[in-house]
């Protein structure tokens, strides 16, 4: 397997490894993807004020965020079916997390349950939760999560009906039932002999760890589907929310904000943090990049609620644009499902090795020398007003 030299190498790394049906799911986007693309192109374009001839021999990196003392200020986000990319693949990942210092966040719909990754690692992670028609059996997640010493909660609201992801019907992970949807799901593992004896034959079980005692015997890729289309709850608003607030003591991070009023529907609600957030364009296509929601965002709460935000991030250079743009950190996505899916866990810690690496050139270049510093004045005067 050639070398990574970036997050990006690992996307092309992970195409190769993995069947076509579970690459075009971590890939792709919304309906044409016009967001996927902006999440990117809007923040390759952020300039920087490079600054010369300062004392940067001294670069601080840490920062501490709901209470937890971290190496860098980026987490690894929550990704549904990620441990399909690895056998035992949220494992692998909170693993690498952990050891580089860095909060991971395990999806509600994760092939790993909560107490198989709990098991698996050393310190408390952060779990994801939607809302869910089921109450009871919402309710019961989070005393779970809380009994294994879950320290976030993020709580994702953008999802309300799941989003329509045309290479998911393309490439036969959706749309694609029974047999004749399982038989091709299969042809295109066995294009991939290493996944499908690694993974396919041993990373079983293949279900959703945290939703398997409600999905019974339907646990197929087509019952996931059908689960989340017929169980996420349409009817949601913001008071519906209490119900989580009154269920969850610990610190509570609301993620899929992308409108400084929602943010601040968010403080109301005593939310501990928001993630300015658009589900990695794989939501409602068309809406704005996260990275020109962020500013106005930031100006409106950023006193009163710490901001995160995801989307588009692809380097350190990435993260420190969004730290100056007015986040506090950032969730990583593809960067690190490419990795694990490439090479397990080392691929994980590889790319936050090249995030930190990459995150010291740019703050030395723009004398920068600890992340508290990272603020809208590093950004060239046309970035840092528009």
């Amino acid at each position: 397997m050639p070398a990574a030299a970036s997050a990006l190498d690992y996307r092309e790394l992970a195409r190769r490894r993995l069947p076509r049906f579970l690459f075009e799911y971590i890939d792709g986007g919304s309906y044409a993807e016009v967001t996927l693309r902006r999440n990117v192109a809007d923040l390759e374009r952020i300039a920087l004020r490079q600054r010369v001839l300062t004392d940067v021999s001294s670069l601080d990196l840490a920062t501490t965020l709901f209470g937890q003392r971290m190496s860098l200020p980026v987490a690894l986000a929550p990704i549904g079916l990620a441990g399909m990319n690895a056998r035992r693949g949220e494992v692998q990942a909170a693993r690498a997390a952990e050891k580089a210092g860095i909060p991971f966040c395990l999806s509600t719909v994760s092939a790993c349950p909560l107490d198989e990754v709990a098991a698996g690692t050393t310190k408390p992670f952060w779990f994801q939760l939607y809302m869910i028609r089921d109450r009871a059996f919402m309710r019961d997640l989070l005393a779970k999560a809380r009994t294994l010493g879950c320290n976030a909660l993020v709580f994702t609201v953008d999802m309300p009906v799941p989003g329509t992801r045309y290479r998911d019907y393309r490439s036969g992970l959706a749309g694609a039932s029974g047999l004749r949807g399982g038989l091709r799901r299969a042809g295109q593992a066995m294009l991939r002999p290493h996944w499908a004896w690694n993974v396919g034959v041993h990373g079983r079980p293949h279900e959703l760890g945290n939703v398997a005692p409600v999905l019974g015997k339907d646990t197929g890729l087509e019952d996931f589907f059908a689960w989340m289309r017929d169980n996420f709850d349409p009817s949601i608003n913001w008071s519906d929310l209490a119900f989580i607030r009154s269920e969850w003591d610990g610190p509570l991070i609301i993620k899929g904000i992308l409108d400084a009023e929602d943010a601040r529907e968010a403080v109301k609600l005593g939310a501990d943090g928001i993630v300015v957030s658009n589900h990695g364009g794989r939501q409602l296509d068309g809406v704005p990049s996260t990275a020109s929601a962020l500013p106005p965002i930031a100006d409106a709460v950023r006193d009163e609620i710490t901001v995160l935000v995801d989307g588009g991030i692809r380097s350190g250079l990435d993260v420190v644009r969004m730290l100056a743009l007015g986040a506090e950190g950032v969730l990583l996505g593809r960067a690190w499902v490419y990795a694990l899916a490439a090479r397990g866990e080392a691929g994980v810690a590889h790319v936050l090795r090249l995030i930190e690496a990459e995150m010291r050139v740019a703050m030395a270049l723009t004398s920068k020398t600890c992340i508290a510093a990272l603020d809208r004045s590093m950004l060239v005067a046309e970035e840092a007003h528009g």
